[in-house]
């Protein structure tokens, strides 16, 4: 018993203390002292060095596994969010490290500061210069995933530990040429074809990574069948791209970088879960397993001192340069950034920028490819490069998360966003981009929006499968959200209450349902009485799970009838019609059509009304001689007397052409409707004032009346229809009169 309790107590302290060791001391820290400790051991039992840090193993396997996986999983909106400020700092900040430090090495030689021993010149203090002031993305990738400074710190820092690859291949493969040919036979014209170079080099490693990052994309489109091989292409794709610009002396992190970033989007939705569980946790165990031996190997490698030479001036002005010119370089920069940024970056944020500079196993590399013959300062250069290597990333290493937490630099946070703060980001997004094309800028919103038109039109035509192309993003979201529900209800053993009062028959775990798919069929199967909306689930959630539960509840609500009902996109090119505009267009659109017919119908029955109307005249007039006679019906109620004007004093009427808008007279109250008697009266004297207030007139009036009864009084039976009508027209006029009496 007693041994017992002490073996708890000792475990117990032991993982207090390694708990608490490893919050301290970062993981890279403690491999370095591990490969010295096994270096130590290794020099002892065989008096010499055996295992070293090849280039070779480096650059073709190490590497590769570690940049693959980094811009595989980067963030592709932060990247490009902030991709001038990489830019700036990779190449500007690089190139000003670089040449500061290689002339004031030099300078420290010519002084005396460095010793007589070091046979170094102009030309080999800057390749030394070059290969030592890149920033090296191993080291920072394991210093500041453990700090956890905030996404923007990181994607900064690491961004530019990847971009300056092309401008350190370049310095470096140009200074080596240069120490070939000699410092005496260098003309203006290579300087010229090193700039050249650096153009070549950055934007054919990018390229050929984007080539291959569509030939991937298309290539998992088709590999619907065989789910088994898809973790295969992606990782042999990633690697064929790196090979191949190393293969043409181009950037190949720079490559990689590209490939993986540009692949990501359409390999995700066109692989299944199980292939995209396997690439992520493959790449991440990989570029684990080759950073512990990279920085293993460093400590092992630094052990064997006959391949490095000691000079404390060379060793300490290097230390002193490289920080100092790292500071002034990241403040000069930063402010010219600033007037350009929309975020500007503040003084404790440069502070961190400068003092995480960390330098790794690709200084370490370069320099142990230098030629002794060329460079006879090699063995000082390699034990120079050792000393940053190991300060950089243990002192600073160390000492960088203390002054993360002095400086109270904001930490960076695992938490997803939101469908409501994706929304309101797009929204920005378009806000931003309409300010930009009104005020006729064609910025960093503009040309994003014409990448995502681009990108929708052709690219996801091509490189995504029709069924994931067509999928909504709502529905997507809908979709994540209750495959989540069915593993919760499974995971608590469904102790779930339900509208009906169900429940899932308790089940320890999902252990034994490896797909989402058989959980969701289980559900389907076994728990049709079960509703899975949580706004049923008698629990207390918190903030966040309130949130997503009033989501969940009205996506499974109103999902169907909004994608049914209204477009399932938005773009400012063009604007859709509202509710209200599309009702005033179809109302429109029925007007026209009605005045139309209208306008045809009408037009048809005037020209029908005017032929019969010019028969009867023509008939008339072969009766009645000369003289004109109006045909008028004794059905009318309301007879006018209207004077009948000669054939040729009359104008044929227009014809109409199109459709005339004829403005709408003002409405007048209407009147108290007139009797009988009134009405009559009141028309006649009207009509008979018109006729005889001239000589004309009367004569017209009389001639006009004379004809009508002789053509009526000439027949028995118009004199019986003419009484008949006086009759019945004077008897409704008096009933009217009697009415309303």
């Amino acid at each position: 018993m007693v041994i017992c309790f002490c073996r708890q107590v000792l475990y117990k302290v032991y993982i207090s203390f390694v708990e608490r060791f490893t919050t301290v001391v970062p993981e890279s820290c403690m491999l370095i002292l591990l490969g010295l400790a096994l270096g130590g051991v290794v020099l002892l039992a065989n008096r010499k060095q055996l295992y070293q840090l090849e280039p070779a193993l480096f650059f073709l396997f190490l590497l590769p596994t570690i940049v693959g996986d980094a811009g595989y999983f980067m963030p592709a909106r932060l990247f490009f969010d902030n991709l001038g400020a990489i830019l700036t700092y990779a190449v500007v900040g690089t190139l000003w490290n670089a040449f500061c430090t290689g002339f004031c090495l030099y300078a420290a030689k010519l002084l005396g500061v460095i010793d007589e021993r070091v046979q170094a010149d102009l030309l080999d203090f800057l390749l030394f210069g070059a290969l030592i002031s890149a920033v090296d993305p191993v080291a920072v990738l394991a210093v500041f995933e453990e700090v956890h400074v905030n996404e923007m710190l990181f994607i900064i820092v690491f961004g530019e530990s990847l971009l300056n690859d092309a401008v350190t291949v370049v310095l470096y493969k140009v200074y080596i040429s240069f120490v070939e040919v000699g410092a005496e036979n260098v003309q203006t014209a290579d300087y010229f074809k090193g700039v050249a170079s650096f153009l070549i080099v950055s934007i054919g490693g990018t390229m050929v990574g984007l080539i291959f990052a569509v030939i991937l994309g298309f290539i998992t489109r088709f590999t619907k069948k065989v789910r088994i091989i898809e973790p295969l292409f992606v990782f042999l794709m990633v690697y064929l791209a790196y090979l191949t610009a190393e293969l043409f002396s181009l950037s190949a992190i720079l490559s990689m970088t590209f490939c993986g970033i540009g692949a990501n989007k359409y390999v995700e939705a066109n692989i299944s879960q199980k292939s995209r569980t396997t690439v992520k946790y493959t790449m991440k165990t990989l570029a684990s397993i080759a950073e512990t031996i990279i920085f293993i190997f460093l400590g092992i490698s630094a052990v064997d001192k006959s391949k490095w030479a000691w000079d404390t001036g060379l060793v300490s002005c290097t230390l002193v340069f490289i920080f100092v010119f790292r500071a002034m370089g990241v403040v000069g920069q930063t402010w010219v950034l600033n007037r350009f940024r929309l975020v500007p970056l503040d003084k404790i944020d440069q502070v961190v920028m400068s003092y995480g500079g960390l330098r790794g196993a690709v200084a370490f590399a370069l320099v142990v490819l230098l030629d002794g013959q060329q460079v006879r300062a090699k063995d000082y250069f390699v034990a120079t490069t050792i000393v940053v290597v190991f300060f950089t990333v243990m002192f600073q290493g160390l000492t960088i998360k203390p002054l993360v937490n002095w400086l109270k630099v904001p930490r960076a946070t695992n938490r997803k966003p939101t469908i409501n703060e994706e929304i309101h980001e797009r929204a920005f997004d378009h806000i931003l981009t309409a300010v930009e094309d009104i005020a006729g800028l064609q910025g960093y919103h503009h040309w994003r929006d014409k990448w995502e038109q681009f990108d929708k039109n052709y690219l996801s035509k091509l490189l995504l499968r029709k069924s994931v192309y067509r999928k909504s993003e709502l529905w997507e979201a809908y979709q994540k959200i209750n495959i989540r529900d069915a593993i919760s209800v499974i995971d608590q053993g469904g102790n779930v209450l339900t509208s009906a009062r169900l429940s899932l028959p308790s089940m320890a775990s999902r252990a034994s349902f490896p797909e989402v798919t058989n959980v969701t069929n289980y559900l389907r199967e076994n728990g049709s009485g079960v509703c899975l909306d949580l706004q049923v689930i008698d629990n207390v959630p918190g903030a966040k799970v309130e949130e997503e539960s009033e989501t969940h509840h009205v996506l499974a609500g109103n999902l169907y009838k909004p994608r049914r009902r209204y477009q399932s996109h938005y773009s400012r090119h063009f604007m859709p019609l509202g509710e209200q505009e599309r009702q005033d267009r179809e109302v429109f659109q029925r007007n026209m059509r009605s005045r139309m017919e209208n306008f045809k119908s009408t037009r048809y029955k005037r020209h029908k009304k005017e032929r019969s109307l010019k028969k009867r005249r023509a008939s008339d007039t072969k009766e009645d001689g000369d003289k004109p006679r109006r045909n008028v019906s004794w059905q009318d109620k309301d007879p006018v007397v209207v004077p009948v004007e000669p054939e040729e004093d009359k104008a044929d009427p227009e014809e109409d052409e199109g459709i005339t808008f004829v403005a709408r007279r003002p409405e007048t109250p209407r009147q108290r409707p007139q009797s009988g008697r009134e009405h009559l009266t009141g028309r006649l004297t009207n009509n008979l004032t018109g006729h005889l207030t001239s000589q004309s007139g009367r004569e017209h009036l009389t001639g006009r009346l004379t004809n009508r009864l002789t053509g009526h009084l000439t027949s028995q039976s118009g004199r019986e229809h003419l009484t008949g009508r006086l009759t019945n027209r004077l008897t409704g006029h008096l009933t009217s009169q009697v009415r309303s009496t």
